[in-house]
């Protein structure tokens, strides 16, 4: 996540690429320039905040297709559309898939420099949450079977007594569960290990996994690792 933001573009005009670039340097920002989707597919990209602006005609396959096939591969980059030829389900369809704007040639500068702000800005939100559920995933990954066991339990406000019941242990050694996950999973508080379990959706926390637009808003991505199913083994 370190590095100066890249904004990518993708347009097979050479004068509109030199004109972006010019554009885009003027404000500190890096640029990559792509006349067509197929070398965007071959260029190795750096990982770092950066979003796309992506013009409607290409050679080969179109912008709109190309967002779709960019979505069902999981590439989750913020896509500004610019074209000379839009119409209004040409703008539908791309906003509804998840496009930050859809400017229409000729466009203002400032649009478009606002338009790519609040792209980085949701791409840059995104990555945060990414690394953030990534620590704590590596944090659930090094508690004990027991300690597993007892979390869900625990999130869901079960008092020490009634868990101790309902996996057959004592209470004494569910304090102890509960001491160690709080230290390892670096919750100061029950409400903070409840946020934690939220997060990354612990069975019995107040809230399960969220899909949907979750570049722009920062919800939690489906996929567990195998270990979150023993959970409540």
């Amino acid at each position: 996540m370190t590095g100066t933001p890249v904004v990518f573009v993708v347009d097979n005009d050479p004068a509109v690429r030199r004109m972006i670039k010019r554009l885009l340097e003027s404000v500190g920002l890096q640029v990559e320039l792509f006349g067509s989707a197929e070398e965007f597919r071959r260029s190795e990209r750096p990982t770092t905040t950066s979003c796309l602006v992506l013009d409607i005609r290409l050679p080969g396959i179109s912008g709109l297709d190309f967002q779709r096939e960019l979505a069902e591969t999981n590439i989750q980059i913020p896509i500004i559309f610019i074209t000379a030829h839009g119409d209004i389900p040409m703008a539908v369809r791309a906003m509804k898939a998840g496009a930050v704007e859809f400017l229409t040639k000729p466009f203002r500068d400032q649009d478009l420099l606002d338009a790519i702000q609040q792209a980085l800005g949701r791409d840059r939100m995104r990555r945060a949450h990414e690394a953030e559920i990534a620590t704590l995933l590596e944090r659930l990954e090094s508690l004990t079977s027991g300690e597993r066991r007892v979390l869900p339990l625990v999130v869901s406000g079960r008092p020490n007594k009634q868990i101790a019941g309902e996996i057959g242990t004592s209470e004494a050694t569910v304090k102890v569960h509960r001491s160690q996950l709080m230290k390892k999973m670096g919750a100061d508080s029950l409400p903070e290990l409840v946020r934690m379990a939220e997060k990354i959706g612990i069975p019995g926390s107040l809230a399960s996994p969220v899909q949907g637009d979750q570049a722009q808003s920062g919800e939690v991505p489906s996929n567990k690792p195998s270990f979150y199913w023993s959970l409540r083994k």
